[in-house]
């Protein structure tokens, strides 16, 4: 909760001394880190209900479910009221309550579904949560660029996969323009989008996108919105949930003004079971991490990562969190104890205590802490214990967080999902219709054939026809060659034959056969 002078109240030392957050670092980021059941999760919910308190919007990733209770108030007991009296809260008007609360989940089960598209994601975001290496990310940043020039959106992975195999197929005609991109290294690409698909990447990528504006508000009162993502699914793939934290970081980086160190965060984040989100990062992932939480401070962003062990943070992030809380460490074996020392050697020492000591002995709901000052140095470390929280320990039950879910003015503009026309509907008509000109056009191809065929077979028939013709005529002409060439062979002869008697009519006879068929013969020649 927040004191007097708008300070973060904390926790009490055992001396009855308070601990406090100043507002104003708050942005310089933090961690919170301890064993399983040391109190992390408290912790948790007490920073958010105090920035919530302050008019600060909350992020917050719920792995286990534990912090959807932050939508009712919490139970008063016989133990929480003596802890209430023994921090001196009872006399700050501390109260039970609930906080305004919106429940989301990218699979769309215990909170209102959560989306953007690829186009927001961009494409060298998603090279590096897809693990390509440096010439696929280059056909990747090509393959948008592809698309933003011929106006095709990219919406979810399907248009995606779509736009890939259209440049694939048609890389030769973009070869001049854009460079060479070989079918291999598209064909990986499109693996990779398989793979991201099959880790809720479908659900994931869609419209309606989230406006991360709508994140920056605060209830009728002007307490914060805290928003709470259900990761209990989500945080079994650290590659979608990667793609999720960067892309939320990345839009926030975008659209928010440079604010540097304002009185207090524009907004706050805490991701749970950090060291999940780490676990399967490649290099990149985690270079592009730590380049955004470096950065996005300057935008007034406060990020937060609670894990079991400080060491589960790679170290280029871990110095980049200023604010720490470290719940109680075990050390069973050599390397616990030198994970525990090295977490000790990271607070400012303090000469009252052994701060290795303190954090092996430290019960649960109690911490070593060391917040920064006002100048931006780490204070020294302090021994404390950890306010309780206002709103309910524990899980809400299904009904009432429906009932929220549904109640929220956001749930109308995001509960349904619609597909847009975009790159795959394009493209899918464009090859349909370039089927079907290829279908008219082998059609009409082979009806020319067809045509010529009959053409051919028609002219051949014509020739035939012809030379039929042709032969009945030679053979008509050729008879009455014959008739005409014997009438006249045996008129002459008969004159011949009168001349010289019976041997002269058959000279004359041979003679006019001889004759007529010179006359034939010189007939058909002409």
């Amino acid at each position: 909760m927040v004191i007097d002078n708008n300070l973060i109240y904390m926790g009490r030392t055992e001396e009855g001394e308070g601990v406090c957050m100043i507002p104003k670092m708050a942005n310089r980021h933090g961690l919170i880190a301890g064993a399983t059941g040391s109190g992390k999760s408290v912790t948790l919910k007490v920073m958010a209900e105090s920035f919530s308190q302050m008019g600060v919007p909350v992020f917050l990733s719920d792995v286990k479910g534990d912090l959807s209770g932050m939508a009712a108030e919490g139970s008063d007991s016989e133990s929480a009221r003596q802890r209430a009296e023994e921090m001196g809260l009872v006399d700050r008007g501390f109260s039970y309550q609930k906080f305004p609360t919106v429940y989301w989940d990218i699979f769309g089960k215990k909170g209102i579904q959560l989306r953007t598209t690829i186009s927001e994601m961009g494409p060298l975001l998603l090279s590096r949560v897809m693990g390509l290496n440096d010439l696929q990310s280059d056909i990747l940043t090509i393959v948008f660029k592809i698309a933003d020039d011929e106006n095709l959106l990219l919406i979810d992975t399907k248009d995606l996969k779509a736009m890939l195999d259209h440049v694939s197929k048609h890389n030769k005609e973009y070869e001049a323009e854009y460079g060479k991109m070989s079918p291999q290294s598209i064909a990986a690409i499109v693996r990779a989008v398989v793979a991201l698909e099959m880790a809720g990447g479908d659900l994931f990528f869609g419209e309606p996108a989230l406006s991360i504006s709508d994140w920056l508000s605060c209830d009728s009162s002007g307490k914060g919105m805290i928003h709470i993502l259900d990761s209990s699914s989500l945080i079994n793939n650290g590659k979608l949930y990667s793609t999720f934290l960067l892309w939320l970081l990345s839009e926030l980086f975008e659209i928010l003004p440079e604010v540097g160190d304002a009185e207090k965060p524009k907004m706050v984040f805490f991701f749970d079971e950090a060291h999940l989100l780490f676990k399967d990062a490649t290099k990149s992932l985690v270079e592009k991490v730590e380049q955004v939480v470096k950065l996005i401070r300057s935008k007034g962003v406060g990020i937060y990562f609670i894990t079991q062990n400080p060491r589960d943070i790679p170290d280029g992030v871990l110095s980049q969190l200023g604010n720490k809380i470290e719940h109680a460490l075990h050390a069973y074996t050599p390397a616990d104890q030198k994970a525990v020392k090295a977490a000790a050697e990271s607070y400012p020492a303090n000469p009252l205590f052994s701060t290795y000591e303190a954090i092996l002995s430290l019960g649960t709901g109690e911490a070593v802490v060391s917040f920064l000052l006002e100048n931006g140095t780490p204070m020294q470390a302090q021994k404390v214990k950890i306010l309780p929280p206002q709103s309910m320990l524990g899980e809400l039950p299904s009904e009432a967080r429906q009932q929220i879910i549904k109640s929220s003015l956001l749930y109308s503009k995001y509960a349904n999902s619609y597909d847009p026309e975009s790159a795959y509907e394009f493209l899918q008509r464009m090859g349909l219709e370039e089927q079907r000109a290829k279908e008219e056009e082998k059609e009409a191809l082979k009806r020319k054939k067809e045509e010529e065929k009959e053409a051919a077979r028609k002219q051949k028939e014509e020739e035939r026809e012809a030379a039929k013709k042709e032969a009945a005529r030679k053979r008509s002409v050729k008879a009455v060659g014959n008739t005409v060439a014997g009438t006249v062979g045996r008129e002459v002869g008969k004159q011949v034959g009168g001349s010289f008697g019976k041997f002269g009519k058959t000279l004359g006879g041979n003679v006019g056969a001889s004759l007529g068929r010179g006359i034939l013969s010189t007939f058909f020649k002409m």
